[in-house]
């Protein structure tokens, strides 16, 4: 009997054996068979690394709307910029990690505003790795800033020039100005002073682009708390700010939270403006004044458009991100380099295309009062008189042909 138990058990272990060793083949056929898949599908595209960057290759070598979804941009604009980076000896390969993946790197945390956890698993680096790609980015991208915010052409825009209910009115218009509120991560010390109107905490960046939405200007920083007009006066009074010096006889747009005055061309106080306060009933204008805000609030649109284009593009402008406030500063800056970059490259973008016209028009956050000093009131008057006179000539020619509303 005990023979016969001994018999059993033997057989009973070489049966175990037999399992563990199928088991064991099982496994090696399942990583020889991964092993090949990945020869397969995860080539490097462009020789981005030595090693090969599956999430790279899928993405540059997949479709279209997958590279729009995770870089922000079309394949081609994406190329040209990691080649001007490189060109310009702005980034530099690294061991294992090309220019091209580190731009990556860069536009997936701003693009989708994601932790450094997920971005390390998509990438295969370190919480280290990533963060130090992101800050030589962000770093190569603002130097480029001069380059891309460039002051505005002289010549009447062609959005104005082709437009009867804007040209010959605003012909010497060169540009629209606002504040645009980004929220912000501070101290709890500083937040009194970040908190704006809504009580949010945000950062009041000052921005001018142009009608055909490139930004020419951008001023990060301020508190939120600090009125729009405060924020262009502190510009207007320090050169080392670089502004774009208004010529002789053109101006810019700016709404209700500036003062009219000489290259600063507001809409009348106390008279409706907005676009949303000429709907339903109150559609038509009253008077020559209901008219001018009307259509000046038309064309200065532009600033809402570029603005939902980059805030779009770019979520993390939507959030507070867990930055250093100089940093927070930073994104909003390379933001609009890499807006401008994809403007000139391809007009054309899905964004863009999407925002050219029906935009949604938001809620602004306004100042009670524009807070310019008096030194500036001498332009007033002069400001004022020719307001008046395009206002005039526009409630004119408004009367004589209807079908320009």
């Amino acid at each position: 009997m005990t023979g016969a138990l001994d018999q059993m058990h033997e057989s009973s272990i070489s049966m175990d054996d037999f399992d563990i060793e199928l088991d064991e083949m099982e496994l090696v056929a399942v990583a020889a068979g991964y092993h090949y898949y990945n020869s397969l599908t995860r080539q490097p595209a462009r020789s981005l690394s030595p090693k090969g960057s599956g999430f790279m290759a899928d993405v540059l070598n997949g479709s279209d709307d997958l590279c729009r979804e995770m870089f922000r941009m079309d394949k081609h604009v994406f190329h040209k910029l990691s080649d001007t980076l490189r060109q310009r000896g702005m980034l530099r390969d690294t061991a294992g990690v090309m220019i091209e993946e580190q731009l990556a790197i860069f536009l997936n945390i701003v693009g989708h505003n994601e932790r450094n956890r997920v971005i390390q698993e998509r990438f295969q680096h370190s919480g280290e790795t990533i963060s130090r790609h992101f800050n030589n980015v962000l770093k190569a991208i603002k130097s480029l800033s001069r380059e891309f915010l460039q002051p505005p052409s002289l010549a009447t825009p062609s959005e104005i020039l082709k437009s009867n209910r804007f040209y010959p009115y605003f012909e010497d218009c060169v540009g629209v100005i606002d504040g645009m509120h980004i929220p912000a991560h501070v101290p709890a010390k500083d937040q009194t002073r970040f908190r704006n109107r809504r009580g949010i905490l945000s950062q009041n960046v000052l921005v001018a682009c142009t009608f055909d939405l490139h930004f020419i200007f951008v001023y990060p920083g301020w508190e939120g708390s600090v009125a729009d007009s405060r924020v262009l006066r502190a510009v207007l009074s320090d050169p080392d700010q670089n502004f774009p010096k208004v010529p002789e006889g053109k101006y810019y747009l700016v709404d209700l939270g500036y003062d009219n005055m000489d290259g600063f061309m507001a809409p009348y106080e106390g008279v409706r403006y907005y676009l949303h306060e000429y709907r339903g009933a109150n559609l038509l204008p009253r008077n020559a004044k209901e008219l001018f805000n009307h259509r000046h609030a038309s064309v200065s649109n532009a600033i809402q458009r570029s603005c939902n284009v980059l805030k779009e593009r770019f979520p993390i402008l939507k959030l507070a991100p867990q930055y250093a406030f100089h940093t927070q500063r930073d994104i909003v800056i390379a933001a609009c380099v890499i807006h401008n970059h994809i403007r000139r490259e391809e007009e054309n973008d899905w964004l863009f295309h999407s925002n050219e016209v029906g935009m949604v028009e938001e809620s602004p956050i306004l100042d009670e009062q524009p807070d310019l000093p008096s030194a500036f009131s001498i332009h007033e008057q002069m400001a004022s008189a020719r307001r008046d006179s395009i206002a005039a000539r526009m409630w004119n020619d408004f009367m004589n042909k209807w079908d320009e509303w």
